[in-house]
């Protein structure tokens, strides 16, 4: 008798953890975070295409997903070797003058817009997060960086 009932909870147990990896399986995968290198290789137009991909899959996101996405983004930055970067960089810079000026306009409203959307907490752990970033670029790239933004 006991064997019988040990059994059956046996089987419902077996049975629930089926469905619990069912159902954990059937959720949607974690954000991927592209290649730096590979993403400045696409065109503007599909980098529009992918970069809307990835911010509406962040939307429908958990706070801990999104959390895991920019964290992994930004240590793929941080891996990169300061030939790497400034390589990336200038790739980058070249795509945006390339640009029609209604196109960076629309691409900085729609920046204003996300950084008014961000909670006064979030914007101070991005403010932190990049002064980490910083704090690893040698001290040509910082120097460089300075120069930059008097220049600006």
């Amino acid at each position: 008798m006991h064997r019988l009932v040990l059994s059956r909870v046996l089987r419902g147990a077996g049975l629930a953890a089926v469905l619990w990896l069912a159902i954990a399986g059937v959720q949607a995968a974690p954000i991927e975070v592209p290649d730096p290198a590979a993403w400045a290789l696409l065109s503007p137009e599909e980098q529009a295409r992918r970069r809307a991909d990835i911010q509406a899959r962040l939307e429908q996101a958990t706070p801990k997903e999104r959390a895991q996405f920019r964290r992994e983004l930004r240590e793929r930055l941080e891996g990169l070797t300061p030939k790497e970067r400034k390589a990336l960089i200038g790739r980058t810079r070249e795509q945006w003058q390339k640009m029609p000026p209604e196109e960076r306009e629309r691409i900085v409203q729609e920046r204003r817009e996300r950084l008014e959307s961000m909670s006064r907490a979030e914007r101070k752990q991005m403010l932190q997060q990049r002064r980490l970033m910083l704090e690893k670029l040698s001290p040509e790239e910082r120097r460089a960086m300075r120069e930059k933004l008097r220049a600006q």
